[in-house]
């Protein structure tokens, strides 16, 4: 059983940065891409970055240059790195593995203040 556990959320004022962690268990980490989502409320859920497993990204529009998505396979951990934030990044953030099937964490609150 695939289990995938986000942390690192919380309020911030805008300019600031936060880290996110997901850790995920089980052997098929390495084996596949992990991804960080995000969603507004009255909002559909947007995928922020995505790293495969050789280690190439790719960023939603509006966070590239500010979102850093990395990964330690030896932790079995991802990460979002998040500088700049901005009120508009208010969000709670999943944690995505893209595995045959996708398996999702249960979410982490990032709140940016004005």
């Amino acid at each position: 059983q695939v289990q995938v556990v986000e942390s690192g959320g919380g309020l911030v004022q805008a300019g600031g940065s936060l880290r996110l962690s997901c850790a995920a268990s089980g052997s098929i980490f390495s084996l596949n891409a992990m991804g960080w989502h995000r969603q507004a409320p009255g909002k559909q859920r947007e995928l922020v970055a995505v790293m495969s497993t050789s280690g190439t990204t790719n960023y939603l529009d509006s966070v590239k240059g500010r979102f850093t998505i990395s990964r330690d396979n030896a932790k079995n951990t991802v990460y979002l790195q998040m500088n700049s934030l901005k009120p508009e990044d208010t969000a709670v953030y999943y944690c995505n593995l893209m595995a045959i099937r996708n398996y999702w964490g249960q979410g982490t609150q990032v709140t940016v203040s004005s």
